[in-house]
């Protein structure tokens, strides 16, 4: 319920910062103050992002149960590579939290060693993998942008490495409750392709992950290599 609070404030929120941003370079500027145009402009240099999660390459019995969305955030520098400076590369800095729920159980026997249980058929009120991370966003971008435009379109396409330093898989029936957060089996190292397009505001967001979510796992003698898909919009300022 947290997650989905935060999602829709936000949601909420970035087109009216978006709006206000445009309005205000839109502001006439008096005749009595001089007016330069910045022929050294960078753009996108600041992001915000929602997504819907997909999990993918699942065995048979693993299913995505309720809701599965992510947030992301962070500062990338915009690096023009010709004169127009509308093509460039990206590198930045940045963090996301993500939630999937799914029927996907984890537990721990006596001994530690980790057990992957499938709830099909099996009543239950929550299970969710939750996990945040740091993440390295770079791209190459190519944009109609102009010194003097702040209305453009946008093609961004590259890579996000990350590492997950918090993990929580949380499950909860009629009669227990059970929490884990360290699992050696989860792959904390992340890489993902990245697609961006969109014009002005709304821009939408792909991201496919290259690294499996698990190693050396499976479930009912078949390997778990689940990944994942996100699907969604980001906001760009400044």
């Amino acid at each position: 319920m947290r997650i989905k609070l935060i999602i829709l404030t936000l949601t909420l929120l970035f087109p009216v910062l978006s709006i206000a941003q445009e309005d205000e370079r839109q502001y006439k500027i008096p005749d009595s103050v001089p007016f330069t145009i910045d022929s050294l402009y960078r753009e996108d240099q600041f992001y915000v992002g929602f997504s819907f999660n997909l999990i993918t390459n699942k065995p048979e019995a693993v299913s995505q149960e309720s809701f599965s969305g992510g947030i992301n955030l962070g500062v990338i520098r915009d690096i023009p590579l010709n004169e127009r400076r509308n093509i460039a590369l990206g590198l930045g800095i940045g963090w996301g939290i993500d939630s999937y729920g799914q029927n996907l159980r984890i537990t721990k026997s006596a001994s530690g060693v980790t057990e992957f249980q499938s709830l099909e058929d099996i009543d239950y009120d929550t299970n969710r993998y939750t996990t945040q991370q740091f993440e390295l966003p770079f791209e190459f971008r190519w944009r109609t942008s102009t010194s003097e435009s702040y209305k453009f379109w946008r093609i961004y396409t590259g890579v996000r490495l990350g590492y997950i330093y918090n993990f929580r898989s949380n499950y909860k029936d009629d009669a227990e409750q059970s929490v884990i957060n360290d699992l050696s089996e989860l792959n904390k190292f992340r890489a993902g392709a990245t697609f961006t397009f969109g014009y002005n505001t709304f821009n939408f967001h792909f991201y496919y992950s290259l690294i499996p979510f698990f190693k050396d796992a499976s479930l009912q003698n078949e390997s778990l290599d689940v990944s994942t898909l996100k699907i969604g919009l980001t906001f760009y300022i400044l």
